[in-house]
């Protein structure tokens, strides 16, 4: 997994007017939990970028005041109007204690499917997995070289060594869908077929019909 450092300083006290003063001052509150306790500390806005402004995640060395930890960006809230980061939580990688983390995926190979004409739709960017860090890789492959229309890549079929996937084995990942512009070609082609059939139907009768005695035309 990737790794990127952090530095922070601790927190004298704890409560929204302290976070809202350090927030003033540029700085974004964070909470260490995971650990034998929990640490409250800031960080610059700046230091965020690297973290929030990208798919990839990362394994943080974190430095408070001296302090080192490795973890894990758990969870970030941001203003619902300017984006800005309000509060980040940290989960502490603990040596041979299991994490969760949402890895991001990359889709791997050409459709044929899409070369047909469908239209690939992807449903999920990341897929959460249970394992240790070591274990962990930057991302996860999705090989879509045999995706036909109609076809679907799901949860139960990626292979993961060493780690669990949490999310439902049947969610699809991607999958290939028939252009609407193709549908509505295919569907005239029909209508065209069905009318031409029924026009020819309807001589067919209109012949035996009038070969029939009148008796035997009314009963049909």
């Amino acid at each position: 997994m990737k790794q990127v450092s952090l530095s922070g300083s601790l927190r004298e006290n704890v409560g929204k007017k302290d976070a809202k003063k350090h927030r003033k001052e540029g700085n974004v509150p964070c909470v260490l939990y995971g650990g034998k306790e929990q640490t409250h500390f800031i960080v610059t806005e700046l230091g965020f970028k690297k973290l929030v402004f990208t798919p990839d995640v990362f394994l943080v060395n974190l430095n408070v005041d001296g302090t080192e930890y490795k973890a894990i960006l758990q969870d970030v809230q941001y203003h619902p109007v300017t984006d800005r980061v309000l509060h980040a939580d940290f989960l502490e990688v603990v040596p041979d204690k299991p994490i969760i983390v949402g890895l991001p995926l990359i889709f791997e190979g050409t459709s044929p499917g899409v070369i047909r004409g469908g239209k690939m739709i992807k449903k999920m960017q990341k897929i959460r997995v249970k394992g240790l860090i070591e274990d962990m890789p930057d991302y996860i492959f999705v090989d879509i070289s045999t995706l036909e229309i109609g076809g679907s890549v799901k949860i139960k079929d990626i292979e993961l060594d060493k780690l669990n996937t949490l999310d439902p084995p049947n969610s699809v990942i991607v999958r290939v869908k028939t252009a609407r512009a193709i549908e509505e070609v295919e569907g005239v082609d029909e209508d065209e077929e069905g009318e031409e059939g029924e026009e020819g139907e309807e001589g067919e009768e209109g012949e035996e019909g009038a070969a029939k005695p009148e008796g035997e035309g009314a009963e049909s």
